[in-house]
């Protein structure tokens, strides 16, 4: 008896309803990476005074600025000030009187070379209550990165989440015995090279100094994810060439992709260690 066929229409239908699921996933990903990762502006809430404040608070900031501490505070009863010290030093804290402008209370932290990094706490105080801390006894970290033109940066990001998008649509379609996943491979290993290892080091090199710094010279962990994505993908294709058919090896090798871009950006990335200043 033949082989049953599917009609066109269905296989149209599953084609378009795979590069859906793909996006989603990617999209979700991105999403997760940007707001868990540790360049992503602290948020929230505090009740002082009787007002409620709402509060963002920088963790990224280029060479070129002092990184401005702006909180929106109409209740002029209300009235604070910044400690902060170099991370990695044996700074002692040092502290800085927000002034108000409007509905305003504002600061700049000093800018630092880049891969320095600053912590500080931001406290208000309302009335008769006692200074509080914003983020409790938590510091907020911020590192300053050299400027990283938009030639570089554009590219850089769309190429990846390209890359990021085909590898989740190669890894769905292998799921299906019937489908054809391993036409993807050099796409995604096209991709990922020219994005992770042409641009990802030139913007290394303008925000940190430093075209490479993962394996085998450091652990920057964004460097070591490329790596690593780029490792799974290339065993894939070595398990997919001429008549082998490892599948199994592509829905491996977008799972490790997936699994790694879910690690949140810059984690363990480039930073200046003040306590070995003379």
């Amino acid at each position: 008896m033949p082989a049953y066929k599917f009609p066109d229409f269905q296989i149209a239908r599953h084609f378009v309803w795979l590069w859906i699921l793909a996006f989603l996933i990617t999209i979700a990903s991105a999403v997760y990476q940007r707001m868990t990762g540790p360049t992503y502006p602290v948020r929230g809430k505090a009740e002082i005074g009787g007002s409620a404040v709402s509060y963002k608070l920088l963790r990224s900031e280029t060479v070129t600025s002092d990184a401005p501490v702006v909180l929106h505070v109409p209740d002029s009863s209300i009235s604070g000030y910044v400690l902060f010290r170099r991370y990695n030093s044996h700074d002692p804290w040092s502290g800085m009187t927000l002034w108000r402008e409007n509905d305003k209370l504002l600061a700049r932290l000093p800018r630092q070379p880049a891969a320095g990094k600053l912590m500080y706490y931001v406290y208000l105080t309302g009335g008769s209550q006692p200074a509080v801390s914003l983020t409790a006894s938590e510091p907020v970290v911020l590192r300053y990165k050299g400027e990283v033109p938009q030639a570089i940066l554009i590219p850089h990001i769309f190429i990846m989440f390209l890359a990021m998008l085909i590898s989740n649509r190669a890894g769905l379609e292998a799921l299906d015995s019937r489908g054809n996943a391993r036409r993807y491979i050099p796409w995604v290993l096209g991709l990922i090279f020219i994005g992770g290892f042409i641009l990802g080091p030139l913007m290394q090199k303008y925000a940190f100094g430093e075209l490479w710094t993962g394996v085998p010279f450091g652990y920057d962990l964004t460097d070591n994810k490329t790596l690593l994505a780029m490792s799974g993908w290339l065993w894939a294709w070595v398990q997919n060439r001429g008549d082998k058919n490892g599948r199994g090896w592509i829905v491996f090798a977008a799972l490790l992709m997936l699994a790694v871009y879910l690690i949140p950006h810059s984690v363990l990335g480039s930073e200046l260690d003040y306590t070995r200043e003379n």
